[in-house]
């Protein structure tokens, strides 16, 4: 089924911005700018993160929802509306919805984390779970539309969306003025195109640069053959931008306005949920921080200036949430995994012990192996999950167990 919007291409300029930010005054919330002493330290430059992890609905996304369902004729309205999506966008048609009294009903892909699931129902929306994979979450949407007349409320791919989310935009000149470079992530780019619209229109010396997940990266790829490119299995935990082709609007916007398209890796990611709740004392899902991972990534190339890195939502799984910070801790160099052989004989484990105990690591599992055939008739295996203070103290236990006698195999 093709989501395609029709040609020619809508434009979506400043005026359409500055409109959608007279809608959602008193709907929307103007999140907070904060400063980050640490990224600041590391670029050589200020750096202050836009939280729309912090607006209603947890991101962004209640703005292009509210500006496209209140822009419908009282026909349409009265149709009601129907959307599909993992989350973010859910939660934000759902209480736009319920704001502007239109029935919604939300499409939702099985495996959806429950709070996600619970928080759309909780803002008004039918919700009805179909299909393993977005894909088939959209197309059991628009299916729906075409039956029941329900108005389908695309994710990124309408003016009014892009309009909406460029009110972000908007705020970031008012909150910070002197800003240089700003940092966006990319799903299938309305966010990045409304932003770069206001930004373009109002300042056109500031760098506007969106950020995609290495494994979920359409852009660079459309934007080299000049036109948007579907890729085949987006693999990435940023699922908030885990799409798999740009959308037509924003693309032909970003593709004009836009400065640079950066990719990020799954530690970047990870490394930058952890800082931000670390450092910022923030909850940011992993597609919100993806500005942050950029940043961490290469924090050389914005030393010319204030950067904004938009921090564009908060909803995250708290087992996913879980997992993120463990792989971010592995990738911080903040967990140590070694197998180690010893002699098999009593104390020779609280020997071992004791060495990590002299260095300082936390000692989190330990896994004693006498059965692998790989075994000599007086050895055993240890398997350590050490829990360190960073690269260098991980270095140092290595050395520490070498300068024992331990021999490390893996």
């Amino acid at each position: 089924m093709n989501y395609r919007v029709p040609q020619p291409v809508p434009q979506v300029i400043l005026d359409d911005v500055r409109g959608a930010q007279k809608m959602l005054s008193g709907v929307s919330r103007v999140t907070a700018m904060e400063g980050s002493r640490y990224l600041s330290t590391l670029t050589g430059s200020p750096v202050h993160l836009k939280c729309e992890n912090l607006q209603r609905t947890g991101s962004f996304k209640l703005r292009g929802a509210y500006v496209r369902i209140a822009g419908l004729r009282p026909e349409q309205r009265a149709a009601g509306v129907v959307a599909a999506s993992a989350g973010n966008h859910a939660q934000g048609v759902a209480l736009a919805s319920s704001l502007l009294g239109v029935r919604s009903t939300v499409f939702m892909p099985v495996g959806a984390p429950l709070p996600k699931v619970a928080a759309t129902q909780d803002y008004g929306a039918e919700v009805r779970m179909h299909g393993q994979v977005v894909d088939e979450t959209l197309a059991a949407a628009q299916e729906y539309a075409d039956r029941t007349g329900a108005v389908f409320i695309h994710p990124f791919d309408h003016r009014d969306i892009i309009a909406g989310q460029g009110t972000v935009g908007l705020e970031i000149l008012e909150q910070c003025p002197e800003v240089r470079t700003i940092l966006v992530g990319i799903g299938g780019g309305g966010l990045a195109a409304g932003v770069a619209v206001a930004i373009k229109a109002l300042r056109p010396d500031v760098r506007v640069i969106g950020v995609q997940a290495a494994g979920a990266a359409a852009y660079p790829p459309s934007l080299k053959v000049g036109h948007p490119v579907s890729i085949d299995n987006p693999v990435t935990m940023a699922d908030g931008i885990k799409v798999g082709r740009p959308g037509d609007i924003p693309f032909k916007i970003i593709g004009e306005l836009l400065d640079d398209v950066r990719t990020v890796s799954e530690d970047a990611l990870s490394s930058a949920l952890l800082l931000c709740l670390e450092r910022a004392k923030m909850v940011v899902e992993p597609a919100g921080c993806s500005p942050v991972a950029a940043l961490l990534s290469e924090p050389e190339r914005y030393g010319d200036g204030p950067v904004v890195a938009v921090l564009s939502g908060g909803n995250i799984d708290p087992l996913l949430l879980q997992r993120i910070l463990r792989h971010g801790m592995v990738a911080a160099g903040r967990y140590l995994s070694l197998r180690l052989r010893v002699t098999d004989r009593p104390g020779a484990l609280a020997g071992l012990l004791g060495e990590l105990s002299v260095v300082d690591a936390n000692v989190l599992d330990v896994s004693h192996v006498r059965t692998d055939p790989r075994l000599g008739l007086t050895e055993v295996e240890v398997e350590l999950h050490l829990e360190t203070k960073g690269p260098e103290h991980c270095a140092q236990v290595a050395r520490a167990l070498h300068g024992a006698g331990y021999q490390v195999i893996g």
